[in-house]
């Protein structure tokens, strides 16, 4: 069974935001508008996170892609009171919307602050509404939205690998961002598979994960940047 994760390299990274594009589009995510945004009930699933190195004016800015970690032992599938929030036999942290009942307890429960809380039900206006992905359910109101790692492509890439009569190979299954990003600076795969090569980058000594500290064993890994 495959442990799915990532590797980013903070090197590459120019924070363009063509992965967040992709993954708004990708996964129906709904542009909520001016006024809303102006309340904090913007809805992404990737982030960009800046941090600032250097002294002014010698200063220069550094891009973190911020979404669902995926963790191992992840603190919001812990407090979910009606399992809304799982963890699925290949590590992935799915949410079933059918089940959530917007209570947000594992929006609370995140350290890493990525998920969103569908305040209404948004809805695109006219011939825009007709190019919604058909494999990504649209989310009703008062549920809990995050980063799946576009699952709904690993069961497009496994039937597509059973026809074919072989399994699957490193690179088949890729999530909208992976593939969107003009730099190259995402790696997915199968973090068990040490022949992969997410695996060979998680293993780098370059390699960090955030607020590791917590024990909550995120699968997905950065690279510093290197001189």
């Amino acid at each position: 069974m495959a442990r799915y994760g990532m590797v980013i390299d903070l090197g590459r990274c120019t924070g363009c935001q063509a992965c967040s594009v992709a993954c708004k589009t990708e996964n129906n995510i709904p542009i909520v508008g001016p006024e809303e945004s102006a309340k904090g009930r913007d809805i992404n699933w990737i982030e960009l996170a800046t941090e600032t190195e250097g002294e002014y004016p010698e200063t220069r800015e550094k891009f973190i892609p911020m979404f669902c970690m995926h963790c191992d032992d992840p603190p919001c599938v812990k407090v979910c009171p009606v399992h809304a929030t799982y963890m699925g036999p290949e590590g992935i942290v799915g949410q079933n919307y059918d089940r959530c009942i917007g209570c947000r307890f594992c929006v609370a429960a995140c350290p890493y602050t990525v998920k969103s809380f569908n305040w209404r039900e948004y809805t695109e206006p006219g011939e825009m509404g007709r190019h919604a992905n058909p494999d990504v359910s649209i989310r009703p109101v008062g549920v809990v939205e995050k980063c799946t790692f576009c699952v709904h492509r690993e069961q497009g890439a496994r039937e597509t690998a059973a026809l074919e009569g072989r399994e699957m190979a490193d690179g088949d299954y890729v999530p909208a961002c992976v593939e969107s990003c003009p730099a190259e600076a995402m790696i997915f795969g199968d973090l068990d598979d040490k022949g992969s090569k997410v695996a060979k980058a998680a293993d780098s000594p370059h390699a960090f994960r955030m607020l590791e500290e917590l024990g909550t064993e995120p699968k997905v890994h950065y690279l510093m940047e290197r001189d």
